[in-house]
């Protein structure tokens, strides 16, 4: 590990604010929000969209501190490569901001916490996921592989894809088909999510020696498996909706758009590898993608979206049975 890592100088904080800020930033709030919302979409679907407020409120609560754990210990493991990168030099741990103990030490409270919310609010199995979600990404992802294999995201994806789990073992104390079904969907779609950005950024994983994808073999092999991994996602998306029956008209309609536009974008990406400018395009929209399909998952879920959905295609029965057959003319 880097000498300067090991002894950072230290940088005093001048008042509270500026404390508080750097164990903000330690949690990487913005890579949490997208996993609270596939821990809401799951729960509104295994609620039938009528979720208990308190329950889905503590849920989130404690996904987002559990979350915040595994980001701080990998801050934490990753501090060395943290430094000797520009674009991470000024994080909290390796600008000297805040000391490897004191990380620890939160960490580990943010995740006592989390499991004590969710065994007493929820239940014990929902609080054995979120536990289970921190040691697959601190253990598996950032110390096994993410050093080690170019495979790295690939298998510690599942790490990100185990909120949906969560969300699910909350509102009904088991896992369902559904569960598993929405487990895959954000498994299959984190590849495409994560090597788009590492294509941006591949000069920095290289100076560091993180073995991702594109360091190793190239824009081309890394967009030919970014097109692979899509289309094996768009017809697993729409496994809610058929064989298992749990989403309907709403979802697969969102599904399909959704699926459609992102099937075009790494297209597009395969056509043109070394085209920075379209792997940035494919990531930004692989984040609103995902937002946007638990939005509408959540959205199927809702009685007022059955219950539009079944007296529209009463309508349409009731307009095309008032067409006479004799009008119909057959050539």
């Amino acid at each position: 590990m880097h000498e300067s890592v090991l002894h950072p100088s230290p940088r005093h904080h001048t008042n509270i604010w500026q404390v508080l800020r750097s164990y903000w930033q330690l949690t990487k709030p913005r890579i949490i929000i997208l996993l609270l919302i596939t821990t809401a979409g799951s729960m509104w679907m295994a609620a039938e969209g009528q979720v208990d407020p308190v329950l889905l409120l503590v849920t989130l609560l404690s996904g987002a501190l559990a979350a915040a754990a595994a980001n701080t210990i990998n801050c934490l493991y990753d501090r060395d490569i943290d430094y000797d990168m520009e674009r991470t030099r000024h994080r909290p741990l390796p600008s000297g901001r805040v000391q490897p103990r004191d990380a620890l030490v939160f960490a580990i409270a943010l995740a006592v916490i989390s499991f004590t919310l969710l065994t007493v609010f929820a239940n014990l199995l929902s609080a054995c996921l979120a536990m289970s979600g921190i040691v697959t990404y601190v253990l598996v992802y950032t110390h096994w592989l993410k050093r080690h294999s170019t495979q790295n995201i690939v298998i510690g994806g599942a790490a990100g894809a185990i909120p949906p789990l969560v969300g699910w073992a909350a509102v009904t104390g088991d896992l369902g088909w559904p569960a598993w079904i929405y487990f895959i969907i954000i498994f299959l779609w984190t590849p495409p999510h994560f090597w788009a950005l590492a294509m941006m950024i591949r000069e920095d994983y290289a100076k560091v020696g993180v073995p991702m994808l594109p360091v190793i073999h190239g824009e081309v092999s890394t967009a030919q498996q970014i097109w692979v991994y899509t289309l094996l996602l768009v017809p697993v998306t729409l496994l809610l909706v058929y064989p298992f029956g749990v989403l309907g008209a709403f979802y697969a309609l969102s599904a399909l758009i959704l699926g459609g536009i992102f099937v075009g974008k790494a297209w597009a990406l395969l056509q043109e590898p070394a085209d920075l400018q379209l792997a940035r395009s494919l990531f930004k929209y692989s984040i609103f993608y995902m937002m946007l399909l638990s939005a509408g998952m959540a959205v199927d879920s809702l009685p007022a979206t059955h219950a539009f959905v079944s007296q529209l295609t009463e309508t349409l029965d009731m307009v095309v049975s008032a067409v006479p057959i004799n009008q119909i003319r057959v050539p």
